[in-house]
């Protein structure tokens, strides 16, 4: 029985270049919360996206030469596709040049400004470009940006403008009587102290110094003003129509039960936002939560330094379950969290490698080295078993009680405490001694029985926050996760049933000092792009190379043991349940190989086929994610882990020798 409508979003993410993890960050975490809610019942729906106008993005288009939307369009992919890298489950991706939400975006400033909460002046202040807003002197922190301490410049032209002070009592007033509103409390201390009880200034809500945006339809001189144009995404993605007829789904999920967003942007979401709401006639949202932000540990993420670290570098590292684990469970509730290299290895080595890892590793092996494999409850308790039991059953509703609070990274910490109880049931019960005894069998059995049962319940608990993790361990376990509402109730793991015979690792430990030196090397490679290639003469460019580890020197007998020959790709395909992985069909002379590569980050399956490449053809046959590989097709990479097939020159036949 569902629990109602959960309607989430998340700032939807500004196109001006590729998001850095403190962005993806959000995305995640409004994941987390999404997922969790759908297993706990509620009908959920997700939205996230893009905001893709406003000067910045004209400018940066400029810069590279292209249109403006195309330019949007390649970064608005480059966000899609890190947001599905994550396993970010949203249901509604928008982008602000949706032609749906440009047309409504239109009829709700016609309809504020015949309504008279909008009208036509001249604005004369210093503008921030990056941000996008006008200030008054007295606003400016040290002569800069008060958001993001930039320079500002002076500015003047016609606009359109808001009359905010018109609705600022009333949604002071909606504030006080709805202290949830503005979550943490702190963030509404801001809001009332700083901007609504000193007094509100009418808003800029229109732009003629640039083309890039939502034409006011009506006085074509002018583009919408990006806020009031990004922000109503939040009502024009469900279906909202300034006419009057929106749609069943706006009907059913409006309003929003949590807005998530960062803290920078909290004043546009807690006083632009309610009130243009309050003048559209609709509900406000029922909480806006400004989380904090995510910084680098050894200093400011930067471009220039070429340090950014960004999802899919660190998923490349650690794997997305780890990087999804780090981000939300190092965050805390209101304050800035840290992130470094070396704390990401930290945090696997002793969270994922040792407490989750090398339990479930040892209860599978266990269970095989004893049982066979054959996990049973034999009914042998004994009173140690009660307490384990007990901090097994409790934890969801520990769990619902910070999730309730949006206390993410508490919630997972109370499902790390499970598993570290489970870890202290096995030094408690001590199942190797109990092995060496005949007369232990039932209860040896039993101790395992309500470890499986265990580790069951608590990768069901943690499958909204690591959902590969989770599946995994399911997948070893060969059962299915319960409910959560089965988690509160233990002995549900089917007596009997049988688990994997071939465990496999979950999270292997890593050295730091070698992570850092990889992601060092990537930094210097990346900083070295951005700055071109070092000229030995001058006006004389010099083609980018890369120095590579030397291997050691072999004899012409160790090579003429390789067989290189051309082959072409008949088909191919992506492996399941595997983000690397296409497993090609590869025709060498009359025979027929099967390839499996790690390149369908640069290939896709499709335009594989047809390809001559170059073939090592006498390597010994190995399993790749369970699927014969009977050779290896030769790639290039470059510094950033880019890869090109090596193909001939010229046309050859396939099963040409390569010598």
């Amino acid at each position: 029985m569902s629990k109602g409508k959960y309607y989430i979003t998340t700032a939807i993410a500004y196109t001006s270049g590729k998001p850095h993890i403190g962005n993806t960050y959000e995305a995640v975490l409004a994941d987390s919360i999404a997922r969790f809610k759908r297993k706990d019942g509620y009908d959920v729906f997700f939205q996230t996206g893009t905001d893709e106008h406003g000067q910045k993005i004209e400018l940066k288009a400029q810069e590279a030469g292209v249109t403006p939307q195309d330019y949007v369009d390649g970064v608005a992919g480059e966000v899609k596709g890190l947001w599905d890298l994550m396993g970010t489950s949203y249901d509604k991706f928008i982008r602000t040049t949706d032609e749906d939400h440009v047309k409504q975006v239109q009829k709700i400033f016609k309809r504020l400004y015949d309504q008279g909460d909008i009208y036509k002046g001249h604005y004369e202040g210093l503008y921030c470009t990056p941000c996008e807003s006008f200030w008054t002197e007295s606003q400016l922190v040290d002569g800069k940006c008060p958001d993001c301490g930039r320079e500002v410049k002076p500015a003047q032209e016609e606009a359109y403008f808001f009359k905010m002070s018109k609705y600022a009592d009333r949604l002071i007033k909606h504030i006080n009587d709805h202290p949830e509103f503005i979550q943490p409390v702190s963030r509404k201390n801001e809001m009332m102290n700083n901007f609504l009880l000193p007094g509100l200034q009418d808003l800029c809500v229109s732009r003629t110094s640039f083309k890039w945006g939502i034409p006011v339809d009506f006085d074509d001189r002018h583009v919408v003003y990006v806020w009031l144009d990004a922000l109503t995404n939040y009502i024009t993605g469900i279906g909202y129509n300034a006419d009057g007829d929106s749609s069943e789904q706006y009907k059913k999920l409006w309003p929003a039960d949590l807005h998530l967003i960062g803290k920078d942007i909290i004043r546009f979401h807690t006083i632009y936002w309610p009130i243009f709401l309050m003048a559209l006639g609709e509900q406000l949202p029922k909480q806006v939560f400004g989380h904090p932000w995510l910084l680098q540990g050894d200093g400011k993420m930067s471009k220039s330094k070429g340090n950014v670290m960004y999802a899919d570098d660190l998923v490349n590292f650690f794997g997305v379950d780890a990087v999804r684990y780090f981000v939300l469970h190092e965050m805390p509730f209101e304050n800035d969290g840290v992130i470094s290299w070396e704390l990401i290895v930290e945090r696997i080595n002793s969270d994922l490698a040792n407490t989750l890892g090398n339990l479930v590793n040892r209860t599978i092996s266990m269970s095989n080295k004893y049982f066979g494999g054959v996990v049973e409850d034999r009914g042998a308790a004994e009173a140690v078993d009660e307490d384990l039991k007990s901090v097994v059953t409790g934890t969801y509703a520990k769990i619902c009680a910070k999730m309730e609070e949006l206390r993410v990274a508490d919630a997972m910490t109370e499902i790390f405490s499970l598993f570290k109880r489970c870890n202290k049931y096995i030094d408690e019960t001590e199942p190797w001694v109990l092995a060496k005894d005949e007369a232990k069998k039932d209860r040896l059995a039993t101790v395992l029985y309500n470890l499986v049962e265990s580790i069951t319940i608590g990768a069901s608990l943690l499958e909204p926050y690591m959902p590969e993790t989770s599946a995994r361990i399911a997948q070893q376990l060969n059962t299915v996760l319960p409910s959560f509402e089965e988690c509160a109730v233990f002995g549900h793991y089917p007596s009997g049933n049988k688990v994997t015979d071939q465990p496999e690792i979950l999270f292997a430990r890593l050295d730091a000092k070698e992570v850092v030196e990889k992601a060092e090397a990537m930094f210097a490679a990346r900083k070295a792009e951005t700055e071109g290639p070092a000229e030995e003469e001058a006006g004389e460019e010099q083609p980018a190379v890369i120095d590579i580890e030397r291997k050691p020197e072999i004899t012409y007998d160790d090579f003429a043991k390789l067989q290189f020959q051309v082959g072409e790709i008949i088909a191919c395909e992506e492996v399941k349940k595997s983000r690397k992985l296409l497993c090609s069909q590869v025709r060498i002379g009359s025979e027929v190989k099967q390839i499996v590569s790690g390149i369908k980050s640069n290939y896709s399956a499709e335009e594989m086929v047809g390809k001559k490449v170059m073939v090592l053809v006498n390597l010994k046959p190995a399993k790749l994610a369970g699927i014969v590989s009977e050779g290896m097709l030769l790639c290039a990479e470059d510094a950033e882990g880019n890869l090109a097939l090596v193909a001939p020159e010229k046309e050859m036949p396939a099963g040409a020798e390569i010598c």
